[in-house]
């Protein structure tokens, strides 16, 4: 006789502990049991005519091989010849064998049962889950035998041993003992152990990794357990991350893959993998689903956060599922669906796709339509938000028809429909529908379509009354849309903020705001910066209402590094800069007001230290238009000297006399300047500044220095003496190669002026001479400038001696 604990009668198993074997009270097998071919106990044994028995199924095989091979059928343990090859099945020894296997299997459960505990020794515990593993695997039947055994929740209760081996084989042995037999899988829904085994997925080693997505996997075959494990905290998360993991064997991925695709029959699951990433199942269900699923996932789509990416794939996959939901007359599914598309619709390129497919008729015909099935306001601000994101994405809409007759959203009728909506509804909306204009009023293409829509509705006022606004937002947005305007809009909107103080006050309340530097703030600085400079209605007010001084004091602060940076400081600071440069706009207009403020604040130093304000080209050229508005004033404001009275003698032979000596005059004004007082660049020492700028890579920047420094040499100067103060500041071979450069024709006509001025110089002339270049560019002025530039040209060609002399003097710029 020979046998084992766990019944296999093949080759021993060497990790068996034999003292172990020998102390089972365990039936032994008799020789009888054993067929003579396969050295294994018969399960259906038959006797042949010689009344030697074997199994069935290996004495059929030996007589076909035995015809196979061309010999006649013998026994196999007597090797005679056989007459008959009819097998008689041996029922009483099958059902001995039967009633032992019963005893002896009995006994081994009894003795799995005391041997599954945590108190058992390592080896025992292996032992007996070997035995259920090869009981099971023996039949299905015998996972009934297991279960009526109690020995599921025993093998559950092993998974807290410290042996990592025990732990590996009890999830092996649960993976075996649930696999295809439902009733199984239903204890392990009991209790703790679907939480237990989700603990093995971040457990260190791989193995118990594996065996625990391996046990998952099969439990995840019932739809109660896909519940229960999609409730443990984390599990899902785990999944997804396993499944797309580069660092787990192929096999534990693949396991993953597939438990998670059992998992998505719960949709609880599918709305938990979406918020870990995995947003397939979601988006199949709202594709293929019934229209309570449809319903249920695209309103969980639109509380998702999603990243810019994934709102591209997102619009991609179901964002023409979306769009019909939102047309259908359920409101569930048009809220659903509204929500949703306002997730993904935030993205600029998922927009896109958004408009690509269609979303723009109906959005519209949703936001505008009134009566029976017009979408409560709650929705039509969310519409709105959709309208706002699609039109900032920066798509040509007047190309876009959104309703009948070819109407785009930019048409008179649509911006006419938007403006009285935003008349007559609340502030959510209503800010919504101003970012709406905003996004129009970026485009080139649109701005003028808007702008015309505006001046035709008679909206302008009711558009600058939300400056004033209580809600940020809204007021916010307002401000973008007017900035926006200003450039087209500027005179009306100057004459709305000057028709009462509270829309000007307010918009300074926001620029001049101590949070930090916001969009908002830099919006309202540049909205005011783009209005009118000219304006001395406006310009005054501003001065009343102490607006300058604020300004001063802000850019000052902002230069001295007293305001924290972001990333809207540079628009902030150029609109604060061109906001101050209008004073000096109405120097001769204005009463005195402006001019006494320019001197009390000494406004000429400031704008001469923002020359050096390098990198903010707006700065630069705004700083230097405005030195040149002041130096054009030096000439007006200088004080000329006192001479003392002639005496007796002088005065009947002044041929005796002497012309006074007075020092420290202004070589340029020829009188007492100062740079406070007479904003004389030369006390200032701004003209190396502005020469600098001479080489700058912003034209702009270069005609307003170029600008400036022309005042130098202007009529009612001495224009001698500024070109050799632009000698010395190395000055004049930049104004020649702006000349040369022919960078622009606005550049050309300034350089030109600048050029003829220098000319009448003979040190100039002398040198220019010899420069045929120079020649040739007054040439090509003279030929295809404009009528004044023509006639400017002409003149610096008589200095050279390269025209004829009888043509009209032209001096003035």
């Amino acid at each position: 006789m020979a046998g084992s604990w766990d019944g296999s009668y093949g080759e021993k198993d060497h990790s068996d502990d034999s003292h172990h074997i020998e102390r089972l009270h365990v039936e032994p097998i008799y020789d009888a049991f054993i067929c003579p071919l396969t050295k294994q106990m018969m399960k259906h044994p038959v006797t042949l005519e010689n009344g030697k028995t074997f199994e069935r199924e290996a004495i059929e095989k030996w007589f076909r091989d035995c015809r196979e091979s061309g010999r006649r059928p013998v026994c196999p343990l007597t090797l005679r010849e056989l007459r008959s090859t009819e097998l008689n099945p041996s029922i009483a020894l099958q059902q001995t064998i039967e009633e032992w296997n019963a005893r002896n299997e009995a006994a081994k459960l009894d003795m799995a049962r005391r041997s599954l505990s945590l108190d058992s020794p390592e080896n025992d515990i292996r032992q007996a889950l070997k035995f259920v593993q090869n009981l099971c695997r023996k039949s299905q039947a015998n996972k009934q035998v297991i279960r009526d055994a109690e020995l599921i929740p025993m093998i559950i209760d092993v998974l807290k041993s410290s042996s990592r081996r025990v732990r590996c084989m009890a999830l092996e042995s649960l993976q075996i003992v649930v696999e295809e037999n439902f009733d199984n899988k239903d204890i392990m829904a009991e209790g703790d152990t679907v939480r237990t085994i989700v603990k093995f997925l971040s457990h260190e080693q791989s193995k118990e990794r594996e065996e625990a997505v391996s046990l998952l996997y099969e439990l995840s075959e019932s739809e109660t357990l896909c519940e229960k494990i999609g409730s443990v905290n984390g599990a899902i998360l785990i999944l997804v991350g396993m499944s797309s993991s580069d660092s787990e064997n192929l096999v534990t991925v693949e396991k993953a893959e597939k438990t998670l695709e059992n998992l998505e029959k719960c949709e609880n699951n599918v709305r938990q993998m979406a918020e870990c990433g995995r947003l397939q199942p979601l988006l199949r269900k709202l594709l293929e689903g019934s229209l309570e699923t449809k319903l249920s996932m695209a309103a969980f789509l639109g509380e998702l956060v999603l990243n810019n990416d994934v709102k591209v794939f997102v619009a991609r996959t179901v964002g023409y599922s979306l769009i019909n939901l939102m047309m259908n007359n359920n409101m569930q599914s048009r809220e659903a669906a509204l929500k949703a598309l306002n997730q993904i619709s935030s993205d600029e390129a998922s927009a896109e796709v958004l408009i690509e497919i269609g979303i723009l008729p109906p959005l519209v015909k949703d936001l505008f339509t009134i009566g029976a099935n017009q979408l409560p306001i709650r929705l039509k601000e969310v519409s709105a938000t959709i309208l706002a994101n699609v039109v900032n994405s920066g798509h040509a809409f007047d190309s876009i028809p959104v309703g009948p007759d070819n109407q785009t959203l930019v048409s008179e009728g649509k911006i006419h429909s938007l403006l009285h909506l935003i008349s007559n509804t609340g502030p959510a909306i209503e800010c919504k529908l101003l970012q709406v204009l905003v996004g129009l009023t970026s485009s080139l293409t649109t701005v003028s379509g808007v702008v015309s829509a505006i001046k035709s509705s008679g909206a302008t006022i009711s558009l600058v009354q939300f400056i004033e606004a209580p809600q940020r937002d809204l007021r916010a947005a307002s401000i973008k849309l007017l900035q926006n305007l200003a450039p087209q809009m500027g005179p009306e909107l100057a004459g709305c903020l000057r028709v009462t103080s509270g829309q000007l006050g307010s918009l300074m309340k926001v620029i001049f705001e101590n949070t930090g530097i916001t969009e908002e703030q830099a919006a309202a600085a540049r909205l005011l910066a783009d209005l009118p400079e000219r304006d001395t209605g406006l310009t005054r007010q501003m001065l009343d209402e102490g607006v300058f001084q604020l300004l001063i004091s802000r850019i000052k602060r902002i230069r001295q590094g007293e305001m924290r940076g972001s990333r809207f400081m540079t628009p902030y600071l150029e609109g604060l800069v061109k906001v101050l440069a209008r004073i000096t706009f109405v120097l001769s207009e204005d009463s005195g007001a402006a001019l006494k403020l320019c001197h009390d604040d000494n406004l000429a130093s400031l704008f001469i230290d923002l020359l050096q304000a390098n990198g903010l080209d707006n700065v630069q050229m705004v700083s230097a238009t405005a030195l040149k508005n002041l130096s054009q004033e030096s000439k007006n404001l200088i004080k000329l000297p006192e001479f003392p009275a002639s005496g007796f003698c002088a005065s009947i032979f002044p041929c005796l006399s002497k012309p006074p000596v007075i020092s420290g005059l202004c070589r340029v004004h020829r009188g007492i300047c100062s740079l406070k007082e007479t904003f004389c660049l030369l006390e200032g020492h701004a003209t190396d500044k502005l020469v600098a700028l001479l080489d700058h890579t912003n034209d702009k920047v270069v005609e307003a220095a170029l600008d400036a420094l022309s005042t130098l040499l202007d009529d009612g100067v001495d224009a001698e003496q500024g070109v050799q103060v632009l000698l010395d500041a190395d000055g004049v071979k930049p104004i020649l190669d702006i000349l040369l450069g022919k960078r622009n024709e606005s550049l050309r006509r300034r350089s030109v002026w600048a050029v003829e001025r220098l000319l009448r110089s003979d040190e100039i002339t002398d040198v220019v001479s010899d420069n045929p270049n120079i020649s040739t560019a007054l040439v090509d002025a003279f030929q295809h400038g404009d009528y004044r530039t023509r006639q400017i040209a002409e003149h610096a060609l008589q200095h050279v001696d390269k025209f004829p002399k009888f043509s009209s003097i032209f001096t003035k710029k």
